[in-house]
């Protein structure tokens, strides 16, 4: 019998599931997308980001391993699911380009350089996970998991552009960090609080 302990979700169910909010940062930054913008909610769950892009005019690609959790999607008017193995050894998603990248309550680092790359020049990336001291409040807490401190904006390719960057604890309580950042081309006008 094997005592190897059981690996945590790369991503938090709880905070990820399709009924609810989407997050402040996700909704703030949504402000810099153009009407119509083609977006994909990486490892998307049950769609909470998703819905939001989509009820404001983007066209939306969710995309998950869960193929029950973006069932809750289907009939959603400008959403499109794709069930996709996103940490298999092969990357379902080479070549693609978006206006813009949704991640929430999601990481896994060998790919990190590709979630880049998905990304057309000028688009935004939008990134919001758990962080090192979120395993005083819980899960996740294996650190694999989370971020270290600066790492978002260390592993950031050159030539990107830095539109807004936070980390440490919120009152949910968790500990967290956020990047939204564009690509190539410098920010123009900044997304107002929500």
């Amino acid at each position: 019998m094997s005592s190897d302990p059981v690996p945590e979700p790369r991503r938090h169910p709880s905070l990820h599931g399709a009924g609810g909010a989407p997050s402040d940062w996700v909704r703030r930054f949504t402000a810099l997308l153009a009407d119509g913008a083609r977006v994909l909610d990486f490892a998307a769950g049950g769609g909470r980001h998703a819905r939001w892009l989509a009820a404001r005019g983007c066209s939306v690609t969710a995309v998950d391993r869960d193929a029950a959790a973006l069932a809750t999607l289907d009939g959603v008017a400008g959403i499109a699911t794709r069930v996709l193995e996103l940490e298999g050894t092969d990357w379902p998603l080479g070549g693609e380009r978006f206006d813009a990248v949704v991640v929430a309550n999601y990481l896994y680092r060998p790919r990190l350089a590709e979630l880049f790359e998905l990304v057309r020049p000028g688009g935004v990336l939008i990134y919001e996970t758990f962080m090192l001291g979120n395993e005083r409040f819980g899960k996740p807490s294996n650190p694999d998991f989370l971020l270290r401190p600066r790492e978002l904006l260390d592993c950031l390719p050159e030539g990107w552009s830095v539109v807004a960057f936070e980390q440490g604890e919120i009152e949910r309580p968790a500990m967290i960090q956020r990047l939204c950042a564009t690509r190539g081309a410098s920010p123009g006008r900044l997304a107002q609080s929500v």
